[in-house]
């Protein structure tokens, strides 16, 4: 039987800001995949929201998993931008196999920035 899972991160957009004006290239690195990075880094006013959403992403991602005290490196968990604003959560290694050995068998995201915050919710199916 399938049954939903589901995560959801709010987070301060101007947090997220300072990170970026404080450690810059160390910041993004430490979280965020190269492509991320790109997709984040492209046009102008609107990086730090980019970049908060995905942050909640991630950890929503691990709310969903139910990871705990558990560490993961963010940097398994994707958000991949796709035509039309859609994005798409692509998880990789050890986040991957977390989620296969959870019984997630499908999932879902979506993500908002409104002002000075960014959301994001994760819905997986699990198999129960």
């Amino acid at each position: 039987m399938l049954v939903p899972r589901v995560g959801l991160d709010l987070v301060q957009v101007s947090q997220v800001a300072v990170s970026l004006d404080r450690l810059g290239d160390s910041y993004m690195k430490r979280i965020f995949t190269p492509q991320e990075i790109v997709d984040c880094a492209g046009g102008i006013g609107l990086q730090a929201a980019r970049f908060a959403s995905r942050f909640a992403a991630k950890e929503a991602t691990l709310k969903a998993l139910r990871t705990g005290e558990e560490g993961l490196d963010l940097r398994t968990i994707e958000v991949k931008a796709s035509k039309g604003g859609l994005v798409e959560l692509v998880l990789h290694g050890a986040a991957a196999s977390l989620a296969k050995s959870a019984g997630w068998k499908a999932w879902s995201l979506s993500l908002s920035h409104e002002g000075d915050y960014a959301a994001a919710v994760v819905v997986a199916q699990v198999e129960e």
